[in-house]
């Protein structure tokens, strides 16, 4: 009775051994996010965090470059193992329609990579780098094993900043070559998407303790929520450039950053002149002010190689010029502002007149603009002319008319 009774008990086959080692080898012969791919990609990412904590506590200069090549290796096979879960599993749900939104996006993600490779061999290589360890960081985090996390986000962190450097210096030199005016506005669009893509996804990462880059970091994160007009648009690649002379003074050169302040600075300009809605233009004249004033102060303040000897003379009369204005915030703030706008605008006028009738539009809003801050007289449009004929030699005036001077 008791062999009986033993051998028609019901187990519960959802905690037996048997029944768990089953659901486990079935996962792992599965080519889903957690089978054979995510195992080896677990195994490879733990040889490259050994690798790479051993660079980075080696002392010993021979060891070190044991070290590194030995990091170098394990990182490359580590992310051809990412690359693989990419077309093994990723490729094949999504074809057989059973993938998730996110592996859908990060499908497409992973062919607008590929597609670099036509037109920039660097590029495509650094951004597919950046693509797959994105790809495994994200996974890391969904697992919730925070001492992975940790130890990950260290070696993470590293490479991100590396590969982000490399594209700035990347995109830096390519400024230097002969292009196209849509290929120049294609590559400064590429720098400031890349500076926005690190201060978002890669500096909250990091333990910051500068004030000035926390205070940039903050305005820049309200730029972050709702719909941004043009003004906030160009209000907030002011910004990426004020955080870049932080962070990025190697990779992207004071020539390079003059270039994009420069770019910025015309933008804004054109922007001012070509919108209709006076709140709107008036919006994009104070952010010309702001964008002439961070210019002097990050960029022309500290530069020290110029092109021509008569730029830096003319700079330094500018710089006293504010120096001397600074020292009359005292008298009065709203004289300051006054005073402040009419030099900020009477400086770029002596640039850009320069070029003839290039800018005759924004030379003719600042004149106006000058009017009204009674800097400037507004003389009539209009002259007075005689009309004359000639009477047995001598020259006669028949009569006087106002006309339009132009």
């Amino acid at each position: 009775m008791e062999a009986r009774e033993k051998s028609l008990r019901i187990y519960d086959t959802k905690k037996t051994f048997f029944s768990k080692l089953t659901v486990t080898f079935t996962k792992l012969l599965t080519p889903t996010k957690t089978g054979i791919n995510n195992l080896l990609i677990g195994m490879k990412r733990s040889n490259v965090i050994k690798s790479f904590m051993q660079t980075e506590n080696c002392k010993d200069e021979e060891k070190n470059k044991l070290y590194e090549k030995r990091f170098e290796d394990s990182y490359t096979l580590y992310l051809e193992s990412v690359d693989q879960l990419v077309m093994d599993t990723i490729y094949k749900k999504v074809k057989a329609d059973t993938a998730t939104d996110f592996e859908k996006n990060a499908l497409s993600k992973y062919y607008n990579v590929i597609h670099i490779k036509e037109n920039d061999e660097l590029e495509y290589k650094l951004r597919k780098q950046k693509y797959l360890l994105e790809l495994d960081y994200n996974n890391v985090k969904e697992s919730g094993k925070k001492k992975t996390l940790d130890t990950y986000t260290k070696l993470y962190l590293y490479q991100m900043e590396q590969i982000f450097k490399r594209l700035l210096k990347h995109y830096s030199m390519k400024l230097s070559e002969k292009l196209t005016p849509m290929q120049k506005d294609e590559t400064y669009d590429k720098i400031f998407d890349t500076l926005e893509d690190y201060i978002t996804n890669i500096l909250p990462l990091k333990d910051i303790k500068d004030t000035e880059l926390i205070k940039q970091s903050s305005l820049f994160e309200t730029y972050e929520v709702g719909k941004l007009d043009q003004v906030d648009l160009l209000d907030k690649r002011m910004i990426l450039l004020a955080i870049s002379r932080k962070l990025f003074v190697h990779s992207l050169p004071l020539v390079v950053a003059e270039k994009c302040y420069v770019k910025l600075l015309k933008d804004t300009r054109n922007l001012i002149v070509d919108t209709k809605i006076q709140r709107k233009r008036e919006n994009a004249y104070q952010l010309l002010l702001r964008l002439f004033e961070q210019y002097n102060e990050k960029l022309l303040s500290v530069k020290i190689y110029w092109d021509k000897p008569n730029e830096k003379n003319e700079y330094t009369t500018f710089a006293n010029k504010c120096k001397m204005l600074e020292e009359t915030r005292k008298d009065g703030l709203k004289d300051y502002e006054i005073k402040k706008q009419i030099l900020y605008i009477r400086e770029d006028m002596r640039k850009l007149e320069k070029y003839n009738d290039k800018y005759y539009r924004i030379l003719q809003f600042y004149r106006n603009r000058l009017v009204s801050l009674g800097d400037m007289k507004l003389v009539k449009n209009k002259c007075k002319t005689g009309n004359y004929k000639l009477i047995k030699g001598k020259i006669s005036r028949k009569e006087i008319i106002d006309e339009a001077a132009c």
